[in-house]
């Protein structure tokens, strides 16, 4: 069945967001800060399409087909729907003045169009191997998108972006666990929840469940050991990019301090990073070796 089309994003509004990591920051060249902003912009718009307003299913896979459809015509240098212009405009200009790689760029609609999917289908991850290939193509690209603004092509480097990249993802996931359960998404595996003797129950607000306490610093370790795995890539880079990677990284890292703090009961609370946490940020980047 033909999804219904869509003619306009009224019904999927596009939201403002506080992000836990700067974009496009003073730390940036300023060479890139267009490129970079015209990715984030893409990224966050298509976000917001699939997570945002009160659109149904149907709605939202057929306004991410239509940015898609866009993507691509811009890719061939043709015109875009107009729907979008704040995002396909700058990124035409991007895509031929970096030639951005396109598969990078699809993949985070794939990524995208996955969560709509499953949230409409109360689908849940079957093991923790299925939920790391969807950071492959939710938030890995961003990673390699940066890196091939900077011209890095290296395996190791790719390699290790890509587990920062999936730290960050999962670390995002860990802290979201009481709006994301609220709202019908559940990113703890099957497996995993089997493994540690957790139920739906043990997820709810009022939940004391130790067995949740332990999925969840296991999940938290498991994010921290992909975080310093990836880490030694901040200190290879040079200049501008490399310490904005390093407070990435830090504040990846900060806030897995935060959910240990809290004793991993992210399913209660939502711990967040605030400007008390920035000086100790800072202090850690200095010395990252």
């Amino acid at each position: 069945m033909k999804a219904p089309q869509i003619n306009s994003t009224a019904a999927v509004q596009p939201v403002s967001h506080y992000e836990n990591f700067p974009v496009a920051s003073v730390l940036c060249p300023p060479r890139l800060r267009p490129a970079i902003a015209a990715i984030y912009h893409f990224a966050r718009t298509a976000d917001d399409l699939a997570d945002e307003g009160d659109a149904s299913a149907a709605q939202r896979l057929a306004a991410l087909a239509q940015y898609r459809a866009d993507l691509l015509a811009i890719a061939g240098d043709q015109a875009h729907s107009g729907q979008w212009p704040q995002v396909f405009e700058p990124l035409q200009r991007v895509l031929q003045d970096f030639q951005l790689p396109l598969p990078l760029l699809a993949d985070l609609l794939d990524a995208f169009a996955q969560d709509v999917r499953y949230t409409a289908a109360q689908r849940r991850y079957r093991d923790d191997a299925e939920l790391l290939d969807y950071c492959t193509r939710s938030a890995n690209p961003v990673g390699r998108l940066l890196l091939h603004l900077y011209g890095i092509t290296e395996a190791l480097s790719l390699t290790q972006s890509d587990r920062i990249c999936s730290a960050l993802q999962l670390i995002n996931f860990w802290q979201d666990v009481s709006s994301d359960v609220a709202r019908g998404r559940w990113y703890p595996s099957v497996q995993a929840m089997a493994a540690h003797g957790v139920s739906d129950a043990d997820l709810q607000p009022d939940s004391q469940s130790d067995n949740a306490r332990q999925l969840m610093a296991a999940y938290a370790a498991q994010a921290r050991a992909l975080m310093q795995a990836g880490a030694p890539l901040a200190c290879r880079i040079p200049g501008r990019a490399g310490w904005e990677l390093r407070l990435v990284v830090q504040g990846g890292l900060r806030m897995l301090d935060k959910i240990e703090a809290i004793n991993f009961a992210t399913w209660r609370t939502r711990p967040k990073l605030t400007a008390r946490d920035v000086p100790l940020m800072l202090w850690r980047a200095l010395w990252m070796r």
